[in-house]
Order: C-alpha cells, then sequence, then structure tokens
C-alpha cells in the first residue's frame, strides 16, 4: 500500500519516464519502426493498384503522405511508386497479402507493447490474437482509404455548395486548413480504436481518450518538426549517401512507434489512477 501511495504522489512526467525506462519503450519502438518500414511499400502497392476501382489518383496518396512525411523520405517513397506503376494488376493480391503479413505484424507488436503498459498477460490464442492483428490492419487500411477519398468528394461537394452562393474561390482558399482537420480526425479515430481494442483487457472507449489526443497531437507535431529539421538541417543523404531516404524514413518510423507507445502508457496510467487494482 506504501509502495502504491509513493507512487500515485510523483509527478506525471517523473512517473511516465520510469515507465518508458521499465516497459523498454525504446526497443518496443524499434520494433515497431522495423515493421513499419517492411509495411510501407507492400502498402503502397495495394493502395496504388486499387486505383482504378477508385475515384482517386496516385497524387492524393502522395499529398496525403506528403503532409507529415520528411522530404528525402518523399523522395524514395515517390521513386518507388513510379516503379510500382509500371508493373502490371497482378500486383494487387502481392500487395495485399503482403500487407496484411507484414502490417499485422507490427500491429501484434503493438499489442504486445499496450499489454507490457497495463501489465497484463497475452492469453489469448495464436489464433486469436493474429486474427485481431489482421482485423485492426485491415481496418487501418479501410481508414486509409476513406482519408484519401474524403478529401476528394469533400472538394467537390465543398465546391458544389460554395459554388451556389458565388464563394467558390473563398471556399478553395480554406480547403487546405478543412483538408487538414479531417486527416487529423481521422487519424485521432485509428489512434482511439487503436488504444481500445488492442490491449488484453476490458477498457471504455472514453478512457483512452487521453492517451490518443496525446497520439494525435505529438505525432503530427513531431512529424513536422522532424520534417522542418531533415529539410533545413540534417543533410542525411550526404552522411548516408544513397540510402539517407531510407535511414530518414526509418527514424521518422521510430519516433511515430515511440508516440504511440508513449499514448498507450499514459492510458495505462490514467486508467491505475482511476482504478490502482488495474493491472
Amino acid at each position: 500500500m506504501g509502495v502504491k501511495k509513493e507512487w500515485m504522489t510523483k509527478s506525471f512526467v517523473f512517473e511516465l519516464y520510469e515507465r518508458i525506462k521499465g516497459d523498454d519503450v525504446s526497443g518496443w519502438a524499434a520494433q515497431l519502426a522495423f515493421f513499419f518500414l517492411l509495411s510501407i511499400f507492400p502498402l503502397l502497392i495495394f493502395l496504388v493498384t486499387l486505383l482504378p476501382y477508385l475515384p482517386i489518383h496516385q497524387e492524393d496518396i502522395l499529398s496525403f503522405i506528403r503532409d507529415y512525411a520528411p522530404e528525402e523520405s518523399m523522395k524514395l517513397i515517390e521513386t518507388n511508386v513510379a516503379e510500382i506503376m509500371k508493373q502490371n494488376g497482378r500486383l494487387l493480391s502481392f500487395g495485399v497479402i503482403a500487407t496484411l503479413w507484414t502490417a499485422s505484424n507490427g500491429i501484434n507488436s503493438i499489442i504486445k507493447a499496450f499489454n507490457r503498459a497495463y501489465d497484463v498477460k497475452e492469453n489469448r490464442s495464436f489464433i486469436v490474437s493474429r486474427g485481431l492483428s489482421i482485423v485492426l490492419t485491415i481496418g487501418m487500411i479501410f481508414v486509409f482509404v476513406i482519408a484519401l477519398l474524403l478529401p476528394v468528394f469533400g472538394k467537390q461537394i465543398g465546391s458544389l455548395i460554395f459554388a451556389q452562393f458565388g464563394f467558390s474561390d473563398e471556399f478553395l482558399q480554406i480547403w487546405g486548413t478543412i483538408r487538414w482537420l479531417l486527416s487529423s480526425i481521422i487519424l485521432f479515430i485509428v489512434f482511439l480504436v487503436l488504444y481500445w481494442i488492442a490491449p488484453n483487457i476490458k477498457l471504455k472507449c472514453l478512457s483512452v481518450v487521453p492517451g490518443t489526443l496525446f497520439a494525435t497531437i505529438g505525432w503530427i507535431l513531431v512529424s513536422y518538426a522532424f520534417s522542418y529539421y531533415v529539410s533545413n538541417f540534417g543533410n542525411y543523404t550526404s552522411t548516408y549517401g544513397s540510402i539517407g531516404g531510407i535511414i530518414v524514413l526509418m527514424i521518422w518510423f521510430y519516433l511515430t512507434a515511440h508516440i504511440i507507445i508513449l499514448g498507450g502508457e499514459i492510458n495505462a496510467m490514467v486508467s491505475e489512477k482511476k482504478d490502482p487494482t488495474c493491472g
């Protein structure tokens, strides 16, 4: 009881720092970054080969990623997408299988990291836990496609409505802000579902909002800050040569993984404060 009382009186930042060390957040982040790197190009193959069946274009996908990705990584991604577009449609089946397998490995690592944060064991069977990882992966791909479709239809609908009042030019000026808000809301929903469903513990949806807000705002800020740093100060190409883009992409994924896991740690802290028997 004394240990628990002492734990409750620590400052939030110090308490979080202790959890970061104890739960090996850096190690989990490195593992996640590796799986993110393995997943990104199969995901792009899958999305690009879907283009003929969707009212979106290659530039819509790249524009969505370009909002957050560092410039050197975008060059790498754009080059690979251009190469993918030269291939035939049989890549679709490969893209589906490769994306589901590699991305579900990443989701599975996220589940393990969240279980570590809540101090619970994974007692679900391999089939159930892997099935959950695949379902979450499919859900995230579905949300990502919606994130690409919303700006397309949103712009068309907005332009149509505003044109009726003669405000079409004004709408186009504020569209950038609207598109950014839509992306942020969708990102929030993805994180919310991930934090709510992934851990092997029964949680209320509202209980994961603190970590979700942290992850959403933190990821956007870190992505912009890192992108600005790479563009203005960090010349990775001169240091690492032709693999500089891959190094930048890996660091970005590593920072992203840190933010996601920290959101889970924050949710676990909030749960323990509300219910000391949690975990």
